[in-house]
């Protein structure tokens, strides 16, 4: 019986980094100490980096999407919410930058996480330096935790160029005249989670969209 043709890649790669997004901003809410919830995010991670990858070399290839659906239902069906209180500002700053502009989800939040995240990084640098050894397998000797930290952080800026995503707002058509008056409409307006690594406020989201550009 024939399968129907795959997701579009474009699409297909939005929501692939999308469901890591949701894995991220839960993995990144509190408590950062070891806990069950956490061990299963970063096996849901690995396995979305993993089989994007797969999924961009083999495109008629069902079985990474296949992984990906399973590893989507993970990654918002509560499990790795189970005990945590979630971080998810990123979601947030999208989704208003969403509202004014009308970019793709998954997109969008690739250009928004690397930045917050080094924004954010000095509020849990331990679980920050534990998400790039976990996640990306980054080795710890001869690296402080912040080092370390911020070296995980460029693996995922890493990632999102090696599969194609926009890594700038420019890339995505969000420039020109009128782009900072708009993107500090879109500050003003995101709701603040106060459950993030280090709480922004609007004045620091602006900061972050301005250096997106």
């Amino acid at each position: 019986m024939p399968c129907r043709p795959p997701t579009p890649m474009k699409q297909a790669l939005s929501g692939a980094f999308d469901m890591l997004s949701h894995s991220m901003e839960t993995y990144f809410g509190a408590p950062h100490d070891n806990n069950l919830s956490d061990l299963i995010a970063e096996a849901n991670m690995r396995c979305i980096i993993d089989n994007t990858r797969k999924m961009i070399a083999a495109p008629e290839d069902l079985a990474p999407r296949s992984e990906l659906f399973w590893a989507s239902a993970m990654a918002e069906n509560g499990i790795l919410k189970i005990g945590k209180q979630t971080a998810f500002q990123a979601h947030m700053i999208e989704h208003q930058l969403g509202a004014y502009t009308d970019c793709n989800h998954g997109f969008g939040l690739a250009v928004i996480h690397p930045t917050m995240y080094r924004h954010m990084m000095s509020g849990a640098p331990e679980k920050f330096a534990r998400f790039a050894a976990a996640v990306w397998g980054i080795d710890a000797d001869g690296r402080t935790t912040e080092e370390l930290a911020a070296a995980g952080i460029d693996a995922l800026e890493a990632l999102i160029a090696e599969i194609g995503l926009s890594a700038k707002l420019s890339d995505m058509g969000i420039e020109g005249e009128g782009v900072d008056e708009m993107l500090r409409a879109v500050a003003d307006s995101t709701i603040i989670i106060p459950t993030c690594p280090r709480v922004l406020d609007a004045d620091e989201v602006y900061e972050i969209l301005e250096e997106c550009k």
